[in-house]
C-alpha cells in the first residue's frame, strides 16, 4: 500500500516581489523536475489558507517583523520550511528528509502528477 502524498507548498501568485517569485519558482520547479507529487496551495486566492499556513509555521520560524513569505512547505501538518531551508537541505543533499519523504512513496520519475489547490 502506497502512502498519499501530502507534501503543500505554500505560494502567492500575486508576489510583487521578485525574490519571493524566484524563490517559488525554484521550489516549484525542483520538485517538478524530480517527480516529487506535491500540492501547490496559493495563499492570495484563500485567506483560510494563508490563516491556516500563518498559524502553522512554528514560533521560532516567524519573522521578528511582519508575516511568513512564501514559499513555505509542509508536509500534512508538519512544518518542513522556508525557502531557506529548502535550499540548505539542497545543498546537503538531504532534501527527501527535509520534506518527510521516503523515495519510494513520494518520488515517481515516470508520472508528474501536480495537484494545484487554489
Amino acid at each position: 500500500m502506497v502512502k498519499m502524498v501530502n507534501l503543500k507548498v505554500y505560494v502567492a501568485s500575486s508576489s510583487g516581489s521578485v525574490a519571493v517569485k524566484k524563490q517559488q519558482q525554484a521550489v516549484v520547479g525542483f520538485l517538478e523536475s524530480n517527480g516529487i507529487q506535491f500540492q501547490e496551495v496559493d495563499i492570495t486566492m484563500l485567506e483560510e489558507q494563508k490563516l491556516w499556513m500563518y498559524q502553522h509555521i512554528p514560533k521560532d520560524k516567524q519573522p521578528k517583523k511582519g508575516k511568513p513569505l512564501p514559499p513555505q512547505i509542509f508536509n500534512d501538518d508538519r512544518y518542513c520550511g522556508d525557502y531557506e531551508d529548502f535550499f540548505q537541505s539542497k545543498e546537503d543533499n538531504s532534501v527527501l528528509t527535509f520534506l518527510g519523504l521516503n523515495s519510494q512513496a513520494s518520488v515517481n520519475p515516470s508520472s508528474r502528477q501536480l495537484e494545484r489547490f487554489c
